[in-house]
Parts: structure tokens; sequence; C-alpha cells
């Protein structure tokens, strides 16, 4: 089998799926997207890979080459449809509410007294995201009128495109933690809470990981946020009601997992290799 990585740079998840293939037996083509060059009139070259496994840090350098690959008859996981509607807050949530998948009430609006009009309408508190990004940057919380005014200024000078769509969702009041699980497939493999005093719970802004057991629920939730978004190997975080009620917050195509592996119990790399391989050989 002839598989390549597609990567912006060697991380611990990189070497953890390297050495589940090295144990497989099959060898990994690194493909650095900082040296790429695609020659779009050359995709049959492409094709002598059975899949490509992408892992690259840039939303950007990883829709492009995946939607040239997948044009180009090439397998990848995940596909640029997964990438492409996960990518961005907007179409994930829009494919959760197509599939009934529950998730926070959330508007969209295009200038800053929509905005506010939105946020007055969700009600205090309330969350402003950038539809594009990652490990919890640049979300804020506003408490009051006063804030939200604040928060919509700075925006608004800003002035670049991620800043330029207000994404507003209505403040869930979780028990100090959230969920994230990890489907490959058609499987929950298994899950984590994140715990935090603080409300962004993301292991990246320090949030402590703990072993969540997988119940039906969390797993049928997991399973159909996988299918609304595409499929494929995809991380899916859980927000926790205070009665509760779960709702799916976000859907993560490149999904990081050295911090969940001991803490679940689960080899997440050999599962996600198995998948890859059966992707390789037409069987999944």
């Amino acid at each position: 089998m002839n598989v390549g990585m597609l990567l912006s740079r060697v991380r611990v998840e990189e070497k953890l799926l390297l050495e589940a293939f090295r144990r497989q037996g099959v060898e990994v083509t690194l493909i650095d997207d900082r040296e790429l060059v695609f020659d779009l009139q050359n995709g049959p070259a492409w094709r002598r890979f059975d899949v490509i496994v992408e892992r690259c840090i840039n939303h950007s350098r990883a829709l492009y080459s995946l939607e040239m690959l997948n044009a180009w008859g090439v397998s990848t996981v995940n596909t640029a449809e997964v990438a492409n509607v996960c990518g961005n807050k907007f179409s994930t949530t829009r494919a959760l509410i197509s599939h009934e998948v529950p998730t926070p009430r959330t508007m969209v609006a295009y200038t800053p007294e929509s905005a506010l009009r939105a946020i007055e309408e969700i009600g205090y508190p309330a969350v402003l995201k950038p539809a594009v990004g990652s490990w919890g940057r640049l979300i804020s919380k506003v408490n009051d009128r006063e804030a939200a005014e604040a928060v919509l200024e700075h925006k608004t000078i800003l002035g670049s495109y991620h800043h330029s769509i207000f994404y507003i969702q209505e403040y869930i009041d979780k028990p100090q933690r959230d969920i994230r699980t990890f489907v490959v497939g058609d499987e929950t493999i298994c899950g984590i809470y994140r715990a935090s005093e603080h409300w962004i719970t993301n292991t990246a802004r320090g949030g402590h990981a703990s072993n969540c057991p997988i119940t039906p629920e969390i797993d049928a939730l997991s399973r159909a946020a996988a299918h609304a978004v595409g499929g494929g190997v995809v991380a899916i975080d859980i927000l926790e009601r205070p009665d509760g009620q779960l709702l799916v917050n976000e859907v993560n195509y490149t999904m990081e997992f050295r911090n969940s592996i001991d803490t679940t119990g689960c080899n997440i790399p050999a599962r996600v290799v198995d998948y890859i391989v059966a992707v390789g050989e037409g069987r999944s």
C-alpha cells in the first residue's frame, strides 16, 4: 500500500501515527506542505497513492490540497467535503441543524449594529467566535451591552475577513467541563472530559483531561454529528446544559489526541490507522 501523509511539521500526533503505520508494515511518504507545489494539469501523478492522510496545521492548505486530490480521484482522510464543513463554524452549525443534531442557538450577522441586536435577542451572556479558528482563540463571552459594544468595535477595527462575519451563540452554563469524543468511521472509540475553572475548557487553554465513559446517548450523538459533516476521523465537542441535555458545539477534522491516549486507555493512533488502511484498500 502506498500511503502519503500531508503535514506541516511532524508533531507528537504524526509521530504516533507513523509508529502505528510501522507496526502494520506500511511505509508512509511524508509530504511537507511548506515545500509542496501542485501542478494542476498533472493530477494523475498523485494517483500513485492509495490514500493520503491530511495532517496540516493550516486550514487553507488542507482545504485546497484535499479539493485537488479528491478531484483527481485520490482517496484522503479526511475528505475535502469534511474539511470544508468542519473548518467553518457556520457550515458546521448548518450541517448539524439540517441533520437534526442538537446544537446551541446560533445567529450570524454582518454589521456591528445587527450583531448587537442578535446578541440581545439571544440574551446575555452570549458568545462571539470567529467563523474560522481553533484552540479556543479569539472567543469572547459578553456579559452585558457595554462588553458587547466593545468587542464588536474591536472586531470591526481589526478588519480581517475572519472578523467581518459575526457568529453569535448562546452561552451554555456547563458544569466547568465539556466532552470531546473521537469518532473513527462509524464508531465512537473513546471520549474525555475537559475540565477548567475558566469557561473555555480546551486543553490548549489549560483544560484538564479525564476519561469520559461513552454512554449510549453520547455514542449516538457523536456518531450523528460525525455523519452530519460527512464522516471519517473526527473529534466531537459536546456541551452539557444544567438539565443534562447534550449539545454538539463543534466538529474537528484534523484532531489532536496526544493527551487522550493514556487518559482513555484507547490506542487512538492504531484505530485511526486501521481506518486509513481500510480506506486505502477500498473497504471503508
